[in-house]
């Protein structure tokens, strides 16, 4: 990432299509076209593992199983797994621009699962799925295991299931459940098949096409993942899997109680004694399905906010020391140099400059941070960027601009409009993707709200909430020929088109 180029930030769940969710389907194919036309080298994602309660992408039930909701349907109707007289009928939720996660978990479920039938009964089909579990067989297995057994268990987290055997994965009563949830165990190990398959797919013809993939991980796993049933050694917990301490981080002006994600903490002695395998496993994971990777909350490798268990709020946290370049060194020797992004924002010290400079990744800019400092001191003022950075104008957890804009005082909307130079009757969301295209940041990410000129309400996700993020998606159409050509333009009049697209 050491030329001038730019991208895209676009989560999957947000491409429009008839079935309440984005997928891997027509309109993905679509939205590579858009970038190639508008002269995009970088496609950014979110994490495309599971979701649960909440429906984050940052709180999973496995590290590396992907999130079956992408599947995309009209995909298995084309290879005659499914038919349309299949899906007529389904309740995907009512508004294309708002997801309806209930609805689209119960109308998927029935579908997917007549599917993977198909699939099985289907000679070529079955064999390349042999082949894909087998290849698999260090995640799959597990992850299958444990989705059927918390479905066993009415969808409970791992730490309330009702047998504790179970909990503790006794070898007779695992065995005992596996011969009980055959098919359900079948059910999930097909889906991923389906999952990586048509990603594989989606990538490759990104990739063609001389768009690169910017995927994400977060830091942490959740409480309830497969990762704390089958290593919950690597994790701080007590003998019920339970977390004995939690991740967040400490008050700032943004959340006066601090945040608490509720995630456990590494063990990071123990990740230490075994030569950071689980970390080069996970990462050399990521890599099979991305191109670039971001890795979230980078902090929290040089120092991490550790909250104890049970408490309602972050502010008894400590900081305590992360495993530093440590864990890096390990990774760039195990698996050489990789394209990471290191999202470092929040409180970075100078421990966390230096892991940042040791490690060589660009660090993150956000240009609406930039403007609540009037006096232009700020670090995310365009003026004090670098070239070996990746700038924004926001993140899937900040405001959208003109939400962002819409709330500033208006001494700070008078700074902003002239540091940017806005022209009379210039959208905000144009003027400030106009200075952000012309940053000296190497890389310009995008959002597609800002693109879109969209308002407060197609806001991601805000932090320390639960229920009603994640759900906005892009209306069919939205896309118009002025908005594509004032992207092209920004893109080439500030260098960063696409060397491959020419």
């Amino acid at each position: 990432m050491n030329i001038r180029a730019s991208g895209v930030l676009m989560h999957i769940t947000s491409l429009p299509g008839d079935y309440g969710i984005g997928s891997f389907g027509q309109a993905a194919y679509d939205f590579v076209d858009f970038l190639k036309e508008t002269k995009q080298t970088y496609w950014q994602i979110l994490p495309l593992t599971t979701t649960s309660y909440g429906d984050s992408p940052y709180q999973s039930f496995s590290a590396i199983a992907g999130n079956t909701h992408f599947i995309d349907l009209d995909f298995l109707i084309r290879d005659g797994f499914l038919t349309e007289a299949d899906v007529e009928g389904s309740d995907f939720g009512s508004d294309p621009e708002f997801i309806d996660y209930a609805k689209v978990y119960e109308a998927r479920r029935p579908l997917l699962e007549k599917a993977v039938k198909a699939i099985l009964a289907d000679e070529n089909e079955a064999k390349k799925f042999e082949t894909f579990k087998a290849e698999n067989a260090n995640w799959l297995a597990d992850y299958a295991d444990f989705m059927a057994i918390k479905e066993y268990f009415g969808n409970k987290a791992l730490q309330d299931w009702d047998d504790k055997k179970a909990i503790k994965r006794d070898k007779a009563t695992l065995e005992k459940l596996r011969k009980e949830l055959t098919g359900v165990i079948t059910y999930h190990q097909v889906v991923q098949y389906l999952f990586f398959s048509q990603w594989a797919e989606l990538k490759s013809y990104a990739n063609k096409n001389g768009i690169q993939i910017i995927g994400d991980m977060p830091i942490y796993v959740s409480a309830d993942s497969v990762e704390v049933w089958t290593q919950p050694h690597l994790f701080k917990l007590d003998a019920e899997c339970k977390p004995r301490y939690i991740a967040g981080v400490p008050p700032d002006n943004f959340s006066p109680t601090g945040q608490l994600w509720g995630n456990p903490i590494y063990d990071w002695d123990k990740h230490k004694a075994e030569n950071y395998a689980w970390w080069v496993f996970r990462i050399q994971e990521s890599f099979k399905l991305f191109d670039c990777l971001r890795i979230d909350h980078f902090k929290g490798f040089s120092d991490f906010w550790e909250i104890p268990a049970g408490d309602e709020t972050a502010e008894n946290g400590k900081w305590v020391p992360g495993p530093g370049y440590d864990l890096f060194k390990v990774v760039k020797e195990e698996l050489g140099d990789l394209k990471i992004i290191a999202e470092d924002l929040g409180n970075i010290d100078d421990k966390t400059r230096k892991l940042l400079a040791d490690c060589g990744y660009p660090g993150m800019k956000i240009l609406h941070f930039g403007f609540y400092d009037t006096t232009g001191n700020s670090i995310y003022v365009p003026h004090a960027y670098t070239q070996h950075s990746v700038a924004y104008t926001g993140t899937h957890d900040n405001e959208v601009t003109n939400g962002w804009y819409n709330n500033l005082t208006q001494e700070q909307r008078d700074y902003t409009d002239a540091y940017i130079n806005r022209r009379q009757g210039e959208p905000i969301t144009r003027a400030l993707l106009r200075t952000l295209f012309a940053t000296v940041s190497n890389t310009a990410i995008a959002t597609m709200q800002d693109i879109l000129d969209k308002n407060e309400n197609s806001r991601k996700n805000i932090p320390n909430t639960v229920g009603g993020n994640w759900r906005w998606r892009m209306l069919p159409g939205e896309i118009t020929v002025d908005k594509k050509e004032f992207l092209t333009d920004i893109t080439e009049r500030y260098n960063r088109g696409n060397r491959g697209n020419k």
